[in-house]
């Protein structure tokens, strides 16, 4: 008899949401009461009601009251309180007629949720909440300190993670009917009636709506339909789990909903690390960056109903094996990080490359420091050779291919025999310590100075490839190593009585008109 009445209850919900609906899409085209898109997010391209809620409402609150206020006859026992059930209807009302209000003048976000806080509060009056968190074995009970704030949090997180995936038609509505499941199954596991015929009646309701909801929609949820899901199945969720067995309360809802969840905690981080209000919406929500891919609008939803599936499948495998927790976890995570990958974000592109060069400074500092010991190296260096051994062992080691020397200093290098130098065709001297060709070489030219000679030739650092990063500071290849290599040259061509000191600005500037004017 139980069965029946949840049979009954689901088919019931079903029937009158394709009624409602019905109706309530074709009142409100003849009135005109539709959307055009106006925000450059909007995908659709047509003028569409986006008064769903009102069906999904009006279906669920009958089905649910009428199968409550006959659960006798039902057979049926319902282990809720009155008082309880009074506070759900009073929270879900509440956060009917908001969304209803916004789908005709929108809401600034604040009161958005200062209201959907108040409604939550309601639900904890009436013994809805946090209460405790079964993260060991031995649950740990909270103080209304904590868990009032928790509470909030999940209905704010909750209510709002499914009014944000609500872009594409029938993404929303979808994505709630997988959730829906979990509940009812979490909660009929449990023998928590009341739960369970909620979540059948929601269900009913949803899988009712969707048959005008998906591509190409005819009606749309609204911030009035997507918000009452959401806050519902938060709410559901949390009554469901208070029977529950330690660590699937906290672990079910959280997986469950890992679609919605996934899609506001990228929002955030997005906006956050662009420097761009958290609350502004854009148009970079995970189903607009597939539609980005070439994915088309149909498409796009049935892969993200396929997520939703696979979070709604591993959050019933933890019913079954709580010990999998860390395994699923895990499995997620790396389902996460690969499809954040492939939607490619700007966003986390940059965060990784932060990451990775964090990483990467220990090895410039070392880097850094190689190049200050070339310089002191250089600054007491005077023959060839010496100098030779100093720049090729330093540029090796912090990632250059080799190097090559304009004149003057051909003739003093090629004195040295020993020197592994070969002469180019355009009379330079050059060294590489890798197998690259020159055509795939890339050059950094630093001219060579003096305080007594303002052109001494060039030194070009020549590096490979661009596939690692050089990790080292270039102002001091261009300021101390120049100058030191300037010096060294010096002294190795014509003794100690030559050396280099910084140009000033305004002798470089001197210098370079004087050169101007001999060539005039």
């Amino acid at each position: 008899m139980v069965a029946n009445s949840y049979l009954l209850c689901f088919f019931g919900s079903v029937t009158l949401s394709l009624i409602l609906t019905r109706w309530v899409r074709n009142f409100a085209t003849v009135r005109g009461w539709v959307s055009a898109p106006q925000l450059d997010r909007h995908v659709h391209i047509n003028s569409v009601p986006r008064l769903g809620g009102i069906a999904i409402f009006a279906s669920f609150t009958t089905i649910a009251g009428v199968a409550l206020l006959f659960s006798r006859w039902t057979g049926l026992a319902m282990d809720i309180p009155l008082r309880t059930i009074e506070c759900i209807f009073a929270a879900v009302v509440l956060i009917f007629l908001l969304g209803l209000y916004d789908d005709v003048r929108p809401v600034a976000p604040q009161w958005k949720f200062g209201i959907q806080a108040l409604a939550a509060v309601v639900l904890y009056s009436g013994g809805i909440g946090v209460h405790q968190l079964d993260l060991f074995p031995v649950g740990v009970a909270l103080g209304h300190l904590l868990s009032l704030p928790l509470t909030v949090l999940w209905v704010l997180l909750i209510t709002n993670a499914f009014n944000l995936i609500d872009g594409l038609d029938g993404l929303a509505a979808g994505s709630a009917l997988f959730s829906a499941v979990v509940v009812f199954v979490t909660s009929l596991r449990a023998h928590n009636v009341t739960v369970t015929l909620l979540a059948v009646a929601l269900g009913g309701v949803i899988l009712g709506f969707l048959r005008f909801n998906f591509h190409p929609a005819s009606i749309f949820l609204g911030d009035s339909g997507s918000m009452f899901i959401g806050f519902t199945l938060a709410t559901l969720a949390l009554a469901g789990s208070q029977k529950a067995p330690t660590m699937i309360a906290v672990a079910i809802p959280v997986v469950s909903f890992g679609f919605p969840l996934l899609d506001v905690a990228l929002a955030l981080s997005r906006r956050f690390l662009s420097g761009k209000s958290l609350f502004v919406g854009d148009r970079d929500h995970i189903h607009h960056r597939l539609l980005k891919r070439g994915l088309s609008q149909r498409n796009a939803v049935l892969v993200l109903y396929a997520v939703a599936a696979t979070f709604a499948l591993l959050s019933l495998i933890l019913i079954h094996a709580a010990v999998m927790t860390a395994f699923v976890l895990s499995l997620i995570g790396i389902g996460v990080v690969l499809g954040v990958q492939y939607l490619g974000y700007p966003e986390f592109t940059e965060l990784q490359g932060a990451l990775r060069r964090t990483a990467e400074r220990r090895h410039a500092i070392a880097n850094n420091v190689a190049v200050r010991h070339a310089v002191e190296s250089l600054n007491l260096c005077a023959d060839f050779g010496s100098l030779y051994t100093i720049v090729k062992n330093t540029l090796e080691s912090i990632g250059f291919d080799g190097f090559r020397l304009g004149a003057p200093w051909t003739e003093g290098f090629l004195e040295s025999s020993l020197l592994p130098v070969k002469l180019t065709v355009d009379g330079e001297l050059q060294t590489l310590w890798c197998d690259a060709e020159t055509e795939s070489l890339w050059e950094l030219r630093l001219d060579l100075n003096s305080g007594a000679h303002n052109r001494l030739g060039h030194f070009t650092f020549l590096r490979a490839g661009f596939d690692s990063h050089l990790l080292v500071d270039i102002n001091l290849l261009t300021c101390d190593f120049r100058l030191a290599l300037s010096s060294a040259l010096l002294r190795a061509m014509h003794g100690n009585q030559f050396s280099v000191t910084r140009l000033s600005v305004e002798k470089v500037q001197a210098a370079k008109a004087a050169s101007a004017s001999s060539s005039d």
